[in-house]
């Protein structure tokens, strides 16, 4: 499926993009915080790519990559949804771009492009997200869509032989504004993901 904004379009990943996946995350300024990366060989991307379609039909992981447009479209990162509860209708949501990409406006517009998945298509009551104490950017930008702080878990995260806190944030359909712009859908997610009324059993 895909999912189309003003300027981006949430796609799902195909093997020729792991060149340019690899290209991004390679740099370990943008993989900091993560529990992976950054990456040192092409073959990272391709074996990611390769797990994407059976994690999204067993309801595991609902990624896309950031597809920029213009006269030469590439990719800017990846965007997505995990741990998905459906009994509980929730999920969390996580972003990563490449540095080139920071301060763009494509956070806060692929964002909204999954909210919208989220909330519009799949029929979730909550949306979660972690950011790192440490990393204001990200949290700032969680803020801004209206993601609520609603504590920090200590030691939570593992990135190497290192423990970190982390911040958990939530957002409600209830408090969703929806996007701020028209968004485009083409094609629908797996069935794990839907659970808007008559989309299937809980």
């Amino acid at each position: 499926m895909r999912l189309a904004g003003p300027t981006l379009t949430l796609r799902y990943a195909q093997a020729a993009d792991a060149p340019l996946l690899f290209a991004l995350a390679s740099d370990p300024e943008v993989t900091r915080w993560f529990s992976w990366g950054p990456y040192t060989s092409q073959a990272e991307p391709r074996a990611y790519i390769e797990r994407l379609a059976g994690e999204r039909e067993r309801g595991e992981r609902l990624d896309f990559v950031i597809a920029t447009e213009g006269t030469v479209p590439t990719v800017a990162g990846v965007t997505g949804l995990s741990e998905l509860s459906r009994r509980d209708r929730r999920a969390m949501v996580g972003t990563w771009l490449g540095r080139e990409h920071w301060g763009s406006g494509a956070n806060a517009e692929s964002k909204a492009l999954i909210l919208h998945l989220a909330f519009a298509v799949c029929g979730l009551e909550r949306v979660g997200a972690y950011s790192n104490p440490e990393n204001t950017r990200s949290t700032r930008a969680l803020e801004k869509l209206g993601f609520r702080h609603e504590g920090v878990l200590r030691a939570w995260h593992r990135h190497g032989d290192t423990h970190h806190d982390v911040n958990v944030f939530g957002l409600l359909r209830a408090d969703w504004p929806g996007a701020p712009f028209e968004v485009r859908v083409e094609g629908e997610p797996p069935a794990p993901w839907l659970l808007r009324p008559g989309a299937g059993p809980s």
